[in-house]
Parts: C-alpha cells; sequence; structure tokens
C-alpha cells in the first residue's frame, strides 16, 4: 500500500534517494565484485566469499535505511516549513553534509538581505507617505482661503474658478485616500449612519455643478441606516457623483433605492463601452472615456472599491452607451464591531 503524508509522497521521495545516492551505491557492489573476484582467483571456498559479502550488504543496507529516514524527516520538515510566511520562518532544519550546510547559510544570507531591503523600502514609503501627506494638509490652507475670497462674487468668472477650486479639492482628497488607503493608521470608524444626510451633504457640495450645467437631480429619500465610516462613504459618494456630473453633459442625474440596502447613481451620460466594463474598477484603467478625456486618471473609481471592500459594501456598474451609467452601492455590512 502506497504511504503518503500529505506533504510529499514517500514511495516518491524513496525513488528520488536511489536515483540521486546511485553512484554510491553502484561503487560499493563494484567493491563487492573485486573482492568476488579475488576470492575466486584463489579458489577459496564459496562460504568464505558469501558471508562477508552478506555482512557488508547487511550494514550498508543498515546505514543506507538509516540515511534514508534521516533525509526522509529533513524533507518532511522542510515541505512543513515552505507553507509557512517568510516572516514566520525562524529556522531551517539541520542539515547533515557540508553540502546542505552550505546551501542552508546561502538561504539565510538571502533571507536577511531581503529583510534588510524590505526594512530600507517600507522607511523610503513612510517618509514618502509623510511628505505628501504633509502636502496634501498644506495645500487645503491655499485652497480654503480662495473659496472664501470667491463667495463674496457672484459673477461667471468666479462660477467657474469655483468649479475648478472643487475639482482641486477633489484630487487632494484623492491623493490623501490613495495614501491612507493601505496605512495601518487608517482610522475606520465604524457606527451607523443616515444615508440620505451623507448623500445631501455630497449633494449639495457639487450644487454649482448642477446649475451651471444644467443638469437636473432626482434624489428619492433611501430612508438606509447603514454601519459604515462617515468620511469614508461620503468620499464614495461624491467620487460617484463627480463622475456621473463629468460624463453627463445634459439630462438628469437620479439617486434612488434598490432593495433592502442598496442605493443606486444613476445618470443619462455618455456610457461606459461593454469593453470597458470588466476593467472600470481597475487601477490606472480609463477606458475609451478616459482616453477622450486627458484629465482622466484611472484612480477614482479605483479607490471606490478598495474603501467599499475595507467598509464591508459592495459597488458595481452597468452602463448603456449613449444612454447613462448606473453605479450600484451595497451596503450590505459584513461582520464588524460598532463604535
Amino acid at each position: 500500500m502506497q504511504e503518503t503524508t500529505g506533504i510529499g509522497d514517500k514511495r516518491e521521495f524513496l525513488l528520488f534517494y536511489l536515483k540521486y545516492h546511485k553512484w554510491n551505491i553502484g561503487i560499493f557492489f563494484l567493491f563487492c565484485s573485486f573482492f568476488l573476484c579475488t576470492f575466486a582467483l584463489y579458489h577459496l571456498p564459496v562460504g568464505a566469499v558469501l558471508y562477508p559479502a552478506s555482512l557488508c550488504a547487511f550494514f550498508g543496507l543498515l546505514f543506507l535505511g538509516l540515511h534514508f529516514g534521516r533525509a526522509w524527516r529533513t524533507h518532511c520538515r522542510l515541505m512543513q516549513s515552505m507553507v509557512l510566511p517568510v516572516g514566520l520562518l525562524e529556522e531551517l532544519p539541520e542539515s547533515f553534509s557540508w553540502e546542505g550546510e552550505d546551501y542552508r547559510r546561502l538561504v539565510w544570507k538571502l533571507k536577511e538581505e531581503q529583510r534588510r531591503k524590505e526594512d530600507e523600502m517600507n522607511l523610503r514609503f513612510s517618509e514618502m507617505v509623510d511628505y505628501y501627506t504633509l502636502w496634501a494638509h498644506q495645500i487645503k490652507t491655499p485652497i480654503a482661503s480662495m473659496r472664501l475670497k470667491l463667495q463674496n462674487e457672484d459673477s461667471s468668472l468666479s462660477r467657474n474658478l469655483s468649479e475648478d477650486l472643487l475639482r482641486i479639492e477633489q484630487y487632494v482628497e484623492m491623493v490623501l485616500a490613495y495614501l491612507r488607503l493601505d496605512s495601518r493608521s487608517t482610522d475606520y470608524v465604524l457606527k451607523e449612519q443616515d444615508l440620505d444626510d451623507l448623500i445631501r451633504q455630497s449633494v449639495k457640495k457639487f450644487a454649482g455643478w448642477f446649475i451651471g450645467r444644467k443638469i437636473g437631480l432626482e434624489f428619492v429619500p433611501t430612508q438606509i441606516k447603514v454601519v459604515t465610516d462617515e468620511k469614508w462613504m461620503s468620499f464614495v459618494l461624491e467620487q460617484v457623483l463627480s463622475n456621473a456630473l463629468k460624463y453627463t453633459e445634459s439630462g438628469t442625474i437620479r439617486i434612488y433605492r434598490k432593495g433592502e440596502s442598496t442605493v443606486c447613481i444613476e445618470d443619462t451620460g455618455i456610457g461606459i463601452a461593454p469593453e470597458d466594463l470588466p476593467r472600470i474598477f481597475e487601477k490606472g484603467y480609463t477606458g475609451y472615456n478616459g482616453r477622450s478625456d486627458k484629465r482622466a486618471s484611472g484612480i477614482g473609481l479605483y479607490l471606490c472599491r478598495r474603501v467599499c471592500e475595507n467598509l464591508g459594501h459592495t459597488i458595481s456598474t452597468a452602463s448603456v452607451p449613449g444612454k447613462g451609467t448606473v453605479i450600484t452601492i451595497g451596503l450590505e455590512q459584513r461582520r464588524t464591531e460598532r463604535e
């Protein structure tokens, strides 16, 4: 019966072991043949030949069996170590040959070098994140100052500048979101929120865009209470609304509830090409519309997907070119602890 352990087939390992040591085994039988030939030339009794040959074969097989057992145990330990992450790998099995010991030292040297490189990269990444985070916060000061100055004017120029300023604010928020997304210090505060309040706050930011572009808004209160993070959920809503406004020249943007805990944001814009739909949430993918609009970065929807995943929500899209797009946000919450 074939014996298996779940970490390697013993019979297969035995065949490999015999193949690896075939020269040693061959030399052993060669020496035995030398003795047989020598004894035969001197016309010694057969028993005098078979007895030492049997002893040599017995101890040779015993040594081979012990050596194989030790090699098998080392193989099993190595297979167990291979399923562990590199960070949890404390030590490699001790080798019983100079060749194996050299390989073990080489592996540890490579592991230490990898650890040193990772520490350097983490330090550089941390410094980069700190710098751009500081820059993003500093740039908010002149933006706020310009917004206050523009509030005192009501002209076509001031409205256009306010719209551009809002776009700049969005880009800054995207930078901060991108930096914080994988940060260990990201502070997700999950508690029950009124989704309608978050939607109204997001729509209010884009009031100037709706008015300036003469785009209608149909908002049917969802009456959804959702366990989420207020800041990050607002970021998702603002990104989706921004895209809807960007690619809608005329018509209406509708926000409505679908099912128990799903909200839809639907526009009557240019739509998304069918070949682009499967990749629209990929990082850096802009699709046909993005190639037409040189300002598109392909980051906004990617960030929305990542944020939704972190919050336990889902986001998907459906679109018909020339008729519009529907972004669907599923607010089902995975098991989380409320604040």
